[in-house]
């Protein structure tokens, strides 16, 4: 049994997912999401984008969420999904296109935008004449991947389906939840859920940021350092694999 007690934040259907594969490897952990998906309204922009899709030679999906809602709003629409040109960061995005029958490419060895722009089908679409790539995502995200598909010639554009935001929460309901279930360690997925656990914390935050932090990659590691986290683990990928590898080599504070 593993002595690593864990807070997991992500979206409440991926905290239970990743909860459930942590207690097989006899790790304990508790959940308080921090990022609650809010879809967005289509504007003409994107209405438009959502016509086009066909023509684009990638089209790069980088969250569950970011497929779950392309499919929706392609349904309303009455489009049908290109068959080919899919590309996603990890194999959980992947599963969600894949299900209706469409052709998804993605990196097996690592789950971020580096391991991304590293598969060859992609810059074969990026190298494409006056190629097309759009980026499916929510608010904000991913802007190092679309500089470096730029900076091979692609015309980059972003569909943004949905808003990530901070549940509510009672004062005090973060330290409480720590203190109560006696964790010892602390997981993010991302930039902004990093955002709003550091939000979140308030005035706890300076005894938060000595617990150790998992986080997904060096751009996250670094913004946790600029915050002031004292023990940061970088999984090098947002999955449950990524994660599980992460805490299996690092040993648990202490009790």
């Amino acid at each position: 049994m593993s002595h690593w007690r864990l807070l997991l934040t992500r979206p409440e259907e991926d905290c239970a997912a990743l909860a459930q594969s942590l207690a097989a490897a006899g790790i304990a952990s508790a959940s308080l999401p921090l990022l609650a998906i809010e879809p967005l309204s289509l504007g003409s922009a994107q209405q438009q984008c959502l016509q086009l899709l066909g023509q684009a030679q990638a089209l790069i999906v980088v969250s569950k969420p970011a497929a779950r809602l392309l499919l929706e709003q392609l349904d309303r629409a009455g489009i049908e999904p290109p068959s080919t040109g899919w590309f996603t960061v990890g194999e959980a995005t992947a599963r969600v296109l894949q299900e209706r029958g469409l052709l998804v490419t993605f990196p097996t060895a690592g789950d971020d935008s580096e391991a991304l722009l590293e598969l060859p089908g992609l810059r074969e679409a990026a190298a494409f004449p006056t190629a097309r790539v759009v980026i499916v995502r929510g608010e904000g995200g991913r802007e190092l991947l679309a500089e470096r598909l730029a900076e091979q010639g692609a015309s980059v554009e972003y569909l943004e389906l949905y808003r990530r935001c901070l549940p509510q929460y009672p004062a005090a309901r973060l330290p409480r939840l720590i203190d109560g279930e006696r964790l010892n360690g602390l997981v993010v997925s991302s930039g902004q859920g990093l955002e709003h656990l550091h939000r979140l914390a308030g005035e706890d935050w300076p005894r938060l940021a000595r617990l150790p932090l998992f986080v997904p990659s060096p751009r996250v590691a670094e913004q946790a350092r600029a915050l002031g986290a004292l023990q940061i683990v970088d999984c090098r990928g947002a999955s449950a694999a990524a994660l599980l590898a992460a805490v299996q080599r690092s040993a648990a504070p202490a009790p």
